[in-house]
């Protein structure tokens, strides 16, 4: 099986795109992570929904996260305001996660070990055999691997 035969239609984000739709997106549909495209639908990077959930959490808290207790449900509720205020290039600007990309060819290894080096719970698959900056076709995720990786449950 090819990474064309697995893979599957994904939303995805603009760099312009607002943060709060992005962090809406990733609740919305229980996403593992983001797919972020220019343009012309070509992957430029992946933002795993950990780092969208980090980037709402105050520096101090990050720190010392003892320091999350005092925060009571009111205003962690507010936490999330701050997403709109930036566009999903500011979080990218930070903690720029290295792109994993697959070509249409690539075997269910090749992109076990992509995701795995990566540590990206997704993984883009580039249109066309042999190239990475193609138009993406959709993407794979751990769940989908998972599921053609995994044995069959024995009966009963």
């Amino acid at each position: 099986m090819r990474a064309r035969d697995l893979a599957v239609e994904y939303p995805t984000v603009t760099p312009d795109s607002d943060a709060l739709d992005a962090a809406r997106l990733v609740a919305e549909h229980r996403l593992a992570g983001l797919i972020v495209v220019d343009p012309g639908r070509r992957p430029v990077a992946v933002i795993p929904a950990s780092q969208l959930l980090r980037s709402i959490i105050p520096p101090h808290v990050r720190d010392d996260p003892a320091l999350a207790r005092v925060y009571d449900e009111r205003h962690a509720d507010m936490l999330c305001a701050r997403l709109g205020e930036k566009s999903v290039a500011d979080l990218l600007g930070e903690d720029r996660k290295a792109l994993p990309v697959v070509d249409a060819d690539a075997t269910v290894m090749e992109i076990a070990s992509v995701m795995a080096a990566d540590r990206s719970p997704v993984v883009a698959v580039s249109g066309e055999a042999d190239r990475t900056d193609a138009p993406m076709i959709g993407v794979i995720t751990v769940a989908h691997l998972l599921d053609r990786l995994l044995p069959d449950r024995p009966p009963g």
